[in-house]
C-alpha cells in the first residue's frame, strides 16, 4: 500500500514538472515571437521563475547532449525520462502487491 501512495506521489510530481516544462516551452515561444514583452512585470515574474526551478533539472542534462545549435532537446528528454521513471515505478508498485 505504502508503494502504491508513493508512487502516486511520483506521479503527481512528475506531472507538475511536465507542466512546468510546456510552460517554459510556451512562453519562450510568446517571448521570441514577441507577443508578450519581457518588460512586463508579470511576464518577467514567471519566466524567472520557471526558469529558477527547472535550470537545475535541465542542465545537467544539456551537459550531456551533443550541440544541435538552435535547438534545445533537453526539455523533450526530461519529459520522456520522466515519463519512463513513472511507468517503471508504478509497475513496480503494482507488481509488489
Amino acid at each position: 500500500m505504502l508503494l502504491i501512495t508513493l508512487s502516486q506521489i511520483i506521479g503527481y510530481l512528475v506531472s507538475i514538472i511536465i507542466v512546468l516544462v510546456i510552460t517554459q516551452f510556451v512562453l519562450s515561444l510568446l517571448i521570441s515571437f514577441n507577443v508578450v514583452n519581457m518588460q512586463n512585470n508579470f511576464v518577467e515574474a514567471i519566466w524567472r521563475a520557471v526558469n529558477a526551478l527547472l535550470d537545475p533539472i535541465l542542465n545537467p542534462i544539456r551537459k550531456l547532449m551533443p550541440n544541435t545549435g538552435a535547438i534545445d532537446f533537453s526539455p523533450l528528454v526530461l519529459i520522456v525520462g520522466l515519463n519512463i521513471l513513472d511507468i517503471v515505478i508504478r509497475n513496480l508498485a503494482t507488481t509488489a502487491l
